[in-house]
């Protein structure tokens, strides 16, 4: 039986009291950070044995610039993604365009190199003035068309190369004036306003994994974050159009309210697919496992149909 849920570990091998608790409670996979990578023997070693577990999937956040988890000397430090933005305005589209292509074929091999086969990334936030500084050069750009054009060359060299990319964070983030590992952003733009943000995911050319935000839309839900709002995730799958798996930004973060539990059943219970923990505590992931529902069909699907586009 696998669960919809993402799982984490505290350190640079599978603990006695993590195999057990991962083999009675299977993840549709794990997600690894910097304290999990010491070089490529170790890390190509830990994939495997979380592999050994069953059909998992790996993910990672190598996005380039600051957000990295694989490093020199080892690993080469890409730039950040705001850098293609920059030469598709400054220089010419064409080199912008082979730079992502570049970026994205690089990251592929760093990462199946040693057993990682799902990246989240790229960021599809459009790039405000009052944008928080968590997120500005982690965007390509300030306009919604070249967010599209650049993050759909750096999808589709990922799929081709064998690396799952989830596009981030649905449906726009680009407008956060506050950081959400800390706080709870609340957007107060209109629809209309909105409509600039949602452009890159309306426009994304393929079936892929999508994560959600941790982000009060006032115009679609006064109340909740995407994460938590039936109302938004309707509206990605109805109105965006946006059809893949849709897996939570990590629940653990200060933007989100409640217990473990209660995140978890409000971010299922919103029509999300997938829980994503981050944080590697044992008694938080216990805390979670408790409320998990078997996998849904439609999830399970949905699953799949992504994992169609690695094969075309």
């Amino acid at each position: 039986m696998t669960l919809p849920v993402i799982w984490s570990l505290k350190g640079l091998t599978v603990s006695d009291e993590e195999r057990a608790f991962f083999e009675n409670n299977r993840p549709v996979g794990f997600i690894l950070f910097d304290r999990n990578v010491k070089n490529p023997t170790q890390l190509k070693a830990l994939t495997e044995d979380l592999r050994s577990l069953g059909d998992m999937r790996i993910l990672i956040d190598q996005e380039g610039g600051r957000v990295q988890r694989l490093w020199p000397p080892y690993w080469e430090c890409l730039p950040f993604p705001s850098t293609y933005g920059d030469w598709w305005m400054d220089e010419s589209q064409k080199k912008a365009l082979r730079g992502v292509k570049t970026h994205a074929e690089k990251l592929s091999k760093m990462l199946l190199d040693v057993g990682i086969d799902v990246d989240c990334w790229p960021c599809f936030g459009v790039l405000q003035k009052d944008t928080h500084s968590v997120l500005e050069k982690r965007v390509f750009s300030d306009d919604e068309v070249i967010v599209s054009e650049l993050g759909n060359v750096a999808v589709q060299t990922m799929l081709k190369n064998g690396l799952m990319p989830i596009v981030k964070h649905i449906p726009g983030y680009g407008r956060a004036v506050v950081d959400p590992h800390l706080n709870l952003p609340v957007i107060e733009a209109d629809i209309e306003q909105l409509e600039t943000d949602f452009y890159p995911f309306r426009h994304t050319n393929a079936y892929v994994w999508g994560m959600s935000s941790h982000v009060v839309y006032k115009a679609l839900d006064k109340k909740n974050p995407a994460t938590f709002s039936e109302k938004v995730v309707r509206f990605v799958r109805e109105d965006i159009g946006f059809k893949g798996p849709l897996i939570t930004d990590d629940i653990s973060m200060g933007a989100l309210s409640g217990t473990m539990a209660e995140r978890t059943k409000k971010s299922l219970g919103s029509g999300g697919d997938i829980v994503l923990y981050c944080h590697g505590e044992m008694e938080e992931m216990k805390e979670i496992a408790k409320v998990l529902p078997d996998m849904p069909k439609e999830t399970k699907e949905r699953l799949d149909r992504a994992q169609e586009e690695l094969l075309k």
